[in-house]
Formats: C-alpha cells, structure tokens, sequence
C-alpha cells in the first residue's frame, strides 16, 4: 500500500486524477450511433468529410485518414521514398513509433538531441547529424510547442531531405500563424484518447504535394487502385482493380471517422481550456526555484498536449522516482513522457548506446507528467499544483 508523501500527513485529493483523459460528449456519442445506422461502416463517407475538415482547419491541401499515428508515419515515410541504406533523423524524447517509422522502411534512425529548454529537437543538433545517407527528418512537436520550422526547413531544402512533422501532440496549435499541418512537407496525427482530439485511435497524414497525396492513398489500402490513369492493364469491367504497390490495411471506420469529425467541432474550445490550465501550472511552478518550466518560443501558439514537470535535483532531497511515488501517494498519478527510445532493449541490440544525447538523457532523469485534460474543473488543478507544492516545502534543501 502506498505511504503519504508526507509522515503522517493526508493526501491532497481523496480520489486519484491521472495524467490524461478523453472527454466524450452526447454530440460524440450520437455522430458514432448514427454511423452505426448508416450503411456504411468503413470505406464510407465519413472518410472523406473527415479528410476535407483536417484540410480546412489546417490549410493543407490534402488529408489522408488512417488507422493510427504510427500508421499514418510508416506511410509518410514510404511516400518519401525512404529505405535501404536511408538514415532518418529525429528526437530519442518521443514515442517508439517516431523512430521506428523509418525501422519499418528498412533505414536507419539517427537521434538528434534536444534544446534543453523547449525539449523540442534542436535544429543545430539535426544539421550535425546529417551525411551523405540522410533521407528525411522526423521532427516531433513534444508536447503540442511547434519545432521551429523556420531553421528546419531551410536544413532540408539545402540538403534535399524530406521535412515529417510527427504532430501527434500538435492539433490546434498554429506557428508564426499558420496551423500545424499546412508546414512540413507532410504532418502526421494521432488521434488516441489522451491527445486533444480522439477518435479512439486513428491517424491521418497531411501535405500540399499531390504526389506525396497519390502514394499516401495508395500506400494506406494495399496498393491498391481503381484510378482509371494509373491502372497499368484494360480494365476487366466496372469491379476492377490492381495493386501497383506494397501498401498496407491502414485503413480508419466511419465510426472513428464521425466521432474525430464531431471532437474537431470542439477543438477551440479544448483548446482554450488545455491554454487555461498550463497557464496556471506555470503561474503556480514558476515561483518554487526548485522546478523548472519549459520554455515556450514565441512563434508557437500552443495547445498542450502534455504538461511536463522538471524538478532540479540540486535544490531537492528527492529523485524523480520518490518525486513520482510522493505525487501518487496525494492521489495524482503521473507519467513520465519519454524514455528515449535508444534506451530499449531492441535498440541496444541494433547497437545504440546511451550518452549520444546527453541534453535528453538528463530531462528524462528529471521530468514527469502532470495531468492535463480538458475536462479537469479548476479544483482539480489546484489540488495537482498543492501536490507538487507540499512535496517540494518538504523536500527542499534547506
């Protein structure tokens, strides 16, 4: 059984508060029922009006709906062409997927560190990575901040690399004024239920290229194709089709389409609650010598996906392990957002070591993850921000 933080002290909340959680409405629930209703189940319409919203609340020309975040890379990379003896650089603080993407097209990931203040990629950390055998970059928006596309993009142009935004954190936020998914040369989302968004699962991949757009669709239904200019044979009658590629089942239903349809009605307002609550955290952190808060850039207006906590060990007779347990035991359970992904087993054995990006390695020792969701009611975050404040009066060195 788990002991107060405190000796002999009462836990902040009585009932526990994760990291995350979905929040689903009756509008949600009826957009999924009438689908349920319909005809179509998968392969239906709602596909396609899904795919026109991403376009129009993003500014891309085209959107093509998946299964999930990590399908929609595996087809952002093979529509850049990438595999062989390709390297693709990109951030160890992220998910698997955002490495494993250019594993899946047999090339190799190259980790970039961090900026150890954003905890986004650092541009000139990229520029070092970068050889003869480097294909694209995979920049990720840790939680929900813009990358700076600015020094990105001019890297890529000069050295011919292909620019994917992994955005699964970034839906609603806006750089220097544009939406997150209009930028790079493709943007992939993630629509599981602790990101701003959820259809459930579901991914989708964004870009202004037709090309790019062509082979995303293929690559998403198995190759395959009914498009009258790119059969490669006379057509047998009005069922036919062939498979010109090595595509995938990285297909979305209608079902997961119509509930991210009627979450997207609400993005400005989780948007506006998610910018509420990270304000007051960092109002809150801020003002302990003991934490710090992640740095913002000026051209990211952001909706946060994570909130991350980073604690200075010199100032605490606490590691982040007791730090984590002592929050738990106020009844707020954290997470830690990421372990770098060269840290696993399956990437040990590929031959990473650690030490290759000491900026990463050092924020993974010291952060954690706050809960941060759009239905959190204001007593909720004070209650997280008591947590954290009582365990920091205790622990500081004196």
């Amino acid at each position: 059984m788990e002991k107060p933080a405190i000796e002999g002290g009462t836990p902040v909340r009585e009932s526990k508060i994760f990291y995350g959680h979905q929040y689903i409405d009756e509008a949600d629930i009826q957009a999924v029922v009438d689908v349920m209703r319909s005809e179509a189940l998968t392969c239906g319409p709602k596909i396609g009006e899904l795919e026109r919203k991403l376009c129009e609340l993003t500014g891309a020309k085209y959107a093509v709906a998946c299964s999930n975040g990590t399908a929609a890379l595996h087809i952002a990379c093979l529509a850049a062409g990438i595999g062989g003896e390709d390297e693709v650089i990109t951030t160890p603080i992220t998910f698997a997927a955002s490495a494993n993407c250019a594993l899946y097209c047999g090339a190799r990931p190259v980790f970039a560190d961090i900026d150890p203040e954003t905890y986004n990629i650092d541009p000139a950390c990229v520029e070092a990575c970068v050889t003869s055998k480097s294909r694209a970059v995979v920049a990720v928006d840790f939680t929900g901040q813009s990358v700076e596309f600015d020094p990105l993009l001019k890297l890529c142009r000069e050295k011919n690399l292909v620019l994917i935004e992994d955005g699964a954190h970034v839906i609603g936020t806006k750089y220097q004024g544009r939406a997150n998914g209009s930028i790079a040369d493709m943007t992939t989302f993630s629509f599981h239920p602790v990101k701003t968004v959820t259809g459930g699962e579901g991914g989708a991949v964004l870009t202004n290229s037709e090309e790019y757009y062509q082979k995303l669709l293929l690559y998403r239904t198995h190759g395959i194709t009914r498009e009258e200019s790119l059969l490669e044979h006379p057509a047998d009658g009005a069922w036919y089709y062939e498979q010109i590629a090595l595509g995938y089942n990285y297909r979305i239903t209608d079902m997961q389409a119509a509930l991210i349809i009627s979450q997207l009605d609400k993005l400005e307002k989780f948007s506006k609650r998610r910018k509420e609550i990270v304000a007051r955290y960092d109002e809150a952190f801020s003002r302990l010598p003991e934490l710090f808060v992640q740095k913002e850039i000026p051209e990211s207006d952001t909706t946060r996906h994570l909130y991350i906590l980073r604690i200075k060990p010199e100032k605490l007779n606490i590691d982040r392990k007791r730090f984590f347990e002592a929050m738990g035991a106020e009844n707020v359970c954290c997470n830690v957002h990421y372990i770098p992904t060269y840290y696993f087993p399956y990437y040990e054995k590929l031959g990473y070591q650690r030490g290759i990006c000491p900026n990463a390695e050092k924020l993974y020792e010291e952060m954690l993850t706050l809960p941060l969701y759009y239905g959190m009611t204001d007593e909720d975050v004070e209650s997280v921000i008591k947590a954290v404040e009582k365990i920091v009066r205790y622990y500081a060195v004196r």
